[in-house]
């Protein structure tokens, strides 16, 4: 049996520059973070007593006969990558839900091929499973994601990642001390919505709007507040500036698509800042999903009253990103 647990994250600053469509013409950079939420996922053998070769239990139950027959792209195609067709049976269990902009797709397709690499005998870096779910994704289940999600969910911690021309990504490592990041811990609240989104229209009709040229002044703008947040974490400064910055940041993401928000996102957005939130964004693509807040702590109380209908979930940052909790071959 083989046990892989993969972290999902949050990201900061810079989403929107991680696409192609961006980075080839003006480079691209993110800062976000894995958070102590997981996807598990567990890969045994499948004994020959069944007619099926390949079981598969997630939110559904797939017993197939052959890799063409499964349903679930991801697994179709990473199975197929790594070259399993059968006496294999996987099993997922998520500690939050999908498609809420917590790069939960991305934690997934890192954790099954970490789990098939291990089932397989074969040993890879966070960096190879980072690279290979963008192929994954990307290149064959033909997704519209971009870059960022992959690798902040396999490396883990926080994570500063540089886009360039043609698609290579550069890791560049943040010092930032135990003590700033519980600090900023303390000052980040996190809300469920309660709506789940499919990113595909938003992302389509962003990716559609950067391709020709439409919201280049946001993105570039979202872009220098990479290495601006990054300075806050690693220098020192007024946490607060931290707070303010998402704020900037939201208001640059909503320009990007009217998708992107909507009444129920903006009334919550608003209320939380007459309780005292300093700033904070919409988790992913938008549309729904999960609200992060920079909030002081004396305003924790306030804020929480003021988003009494949303469900607040704790969280902690984590720095291993995906790893093998068990492995017996």
């Amino acid at each position: 049996m083989i046990i892989t647990q993969t972290p999902v994250r949050i990201s900061f600053f810079g989403g929107g520059t991680d696409y192609p469509e961006h980075f080839d013409k003006y480079g691209g950079a993110t800062l976000g973070a894995s958070i102590d939420k997981y996807t598990t996922i567990s890969v045994t053998p499948l004994t020959k007593f069944f007619d099926h070769r390949i079981r598969i239990s997630y939110s559904q139950m797939e017993l197939c006969g052959s890799i063409d027959e499964i349903r679930h792209p991801s697994v179709r195609e990473c199975l197929r990558y790594v070259h399993i067709d059968g006496g294999v049976e996987m099993s997922v269990v998520n500690d939050l839900p999908a498609r809420t902009g917590l790069g939960s797709s991305s934690s997934f397709t890192v954790g099954l091929l970490h789990a098939l690499h291990a089932f397989k005998g074969e040993l890879v870096s966070t960096e190879q499973l980072a690279r290979e779910s963008v192929y994954v994704e990307r290149e064959l289940i033909k997704e519209r994601v971009g870059l960022q999600d992959q690798y902040t969910c396999a490396l883990g911690g926080v994570v500063n990642l540089e886009f360039r021309d043609g698609g290579k990504v550069v890791v560049n490592p943040l010092i930032v001390q135990k003590e700033r990041l519980h600090a900023l811990e303390e000052r980040l609240l996190l809300f469920y919505t309660g709506l789940q989104r499919n990113a595909h229209d938003i992302l389509e009709h962003q990716i559609s709007r950067t391709a020709k040229g439409e919201v280049v002044s946001q993105l570039i703008h979202m872009q220098a507040l990479v290495e601006d947040g990054a300075r806050i974490l690693c220098n020192g400064r007024d946490l607060r500036e931290f707070g303010e910055l998402l704020h900037e940041s939201w208001t640059y993401k909503r320009q990007l698509s009217e998708a992107v928000s909507n009444p129920l996102i903006d009334e919550a957005y608003e209320h939380a800042r007459g309780a005292g939130a300093v700033g904070g964004k919409l988790l992913g693509a938008g549309g729904g999903g999960f609200l992060l807040l920079y909030v002081e702590p004396y305003n924790h109380e306030s804020v929480r009253q003021a988003l009494a209908s949303m469900l607040e979930v704790n969280f902690h940052f984590e720095d291993q990103g995906s790893r093998l909790i068990f492995y017996r071959p």
